[in-house]
């Protein structure tokens, strides 16, 4: 009785929290133009920026896997210390005195303590909730997305004041957010807390081989995504270069393009109930895929309207199979090591993350970007052939 009472407001709260932390992950892009413009850097440090916190990220989510973080100790406090921890670091991009070397390792320790609130924020939920873990984990990586696109839009409110206020105004939502988590969501019913450390157990779940389809179904899902969500400012700026009267504003397109996205999760995760999560994930996955092959010729288009369509539909379809994975992943993982799994996958798929980003930018510099993003179909390719393959259990 009282797990149904506490969850009626307990996944709002994760769902905010997790937004709310979660802005701290392209605060740096947000602010690209200014920091560019500061130290007279070349614009392929976008990639280095981007990359810099992904590789944080992974850094941090293996080492939270291999020392089983997430199960041994209280996810809710874990949670906490580490979105303080991360707004803090945030704060070191806006020193005074801070220069290039120093803004990409303030953005690496961001990232490592954001693997204490993205894989932990999903191990919370699945405490919580056992039936309809895809509809939670839809509102949840709808947050993400949110996150992820919302310092764009502080970008273009505070676009008369100092740029150094989107760095502030993150951080304290980061602190915000894991406050909310610590005083109002204590462990949930269905935890199973690790008695011990075994060095080994992060891997434990690859033994299965559902729950490896459904690991390599994301990574191929990972290769396409923050590649997609990285270049979505230069894919608006570069068009708004070669069609100067269409006017567009880059900061808010880019918040409007990938917050759209949110709305998928949501919706893929009712869907699932209706569908399955596997065929909705590889429908996502499919239609993902197709944009990457076509993207030349929608950003080749004189029309602005078909442009900016395109990358809506791009915003909403390269997203809205992520907690249908996570979904997967955690259904399919073993119940002592639920959180562990969750962090080592999303370890190896930030991992790709990087590889996919740093090939798009090696890539552009010798062909024509609107041909570039070609490139990002071959994950979806990989991850479809895992995910639809035949499997001799049931499961995926």
């Amino acid at each position: 009785m009282e797990q149904v009472t506490t969850s009626k407001w307990v996944l709002p709260v994760i769902v905010i929290s997790q937004f709310f932390c979660t802005s701290l992950w392209f605060a740096g892009n947000a602010v690209m133009p200014d920091i560019l413009y500061r130290f007279q850097l070349e614009p392929g440090f976008l990639a280095h920026l981007t990359s810099v916190i992904q590789f944080g990220f992974i850094t941090g989510t293996f080492i939270f896997a291999l020392l089983a973080i997430a199960d041994r100790f209280s996810p809710s406090l874990v949670f906490f210390v580490c979105a303080v921890l991360a707004g803090l670091f945030n704060l070191g991009i806006a020193a005074p005195d801070v220069g290039p070397t120093g803004i990409l390792f303030f953005r690496f320790l961001t990232g490592f303590f954001l693997a204490g609130i993205y894989p932990v924020g999903m191990k919370i939920a699945s405490d919580y909730f056992q039936k309809g873990l895809g509809k939670s984990l839809g509102f949840l990586v709808g947050a993400l997305v949110l996150g992820t696109a919302f310092p764009h839009l502080l970008k273009n409110i505070t676009t008369h004041f100092p740029w150094v206020c989107v760095v502030y105004l993150t951080t304290l939502l980061s602190i915000t957010g894991g406050l909310s988590i610590w005083l109002l969501v204590p462990d949930g019913p269905f935890r199973k807390a690790g008695q011990r450390l075994i060095f080994r157990e992060f891997l434990s779940g690859f033994k299965s081989q559902n729950f490896r389809a459904a690991s390599f179904g994301y990574f191929g899902h990972m290769w396409e995504l923050y590649a997609f969500w990285a270049f979505v400012p230069v894919m608006v700026t570069g068009y708004g270069a070669r069609y100067p009267e269409a006017g567009l504003n880059t900061s808010l397109l880019s918040f409007l393009i990938i917050a759209s996205g949110s709305l998928a999760c949501v919706s893929s995760g009712y869907l699932s109930g209706y569908f399955g999560v596997k065929k909705v994930a590889a429908i996502s996955l499919a239609l993902s895929c197709l944009c990457c092959l076509v993207s030349p010729f929608f950003l080749s288009r004189p029309s602005p309207s078909f442009f900016v369509s395109f990358l809506f539909f791009w915003g909403v379809v390269v997203i809205a199979d992520s907690p249908l994975f996570s979904t997967l992943v955690a259904q399919n993982a073993p119940e002592q090591s639920r959180g562990t799994s969750l962090t080592i996958v999303n370890c190896i798929g930030f991992s790709i993350t990087i590889i996919s980003i740093q090939f798009i930018n090696l890539l552009s510099e010798s062909i024509d970007g609107r041909y570039v993003y070609m490139a990002l179909a071959l994950g979806p390719v990989l991850g479809l052939v895992s995910l639809l393959k035949k499997r001799t259990s049931p499961g995926v």
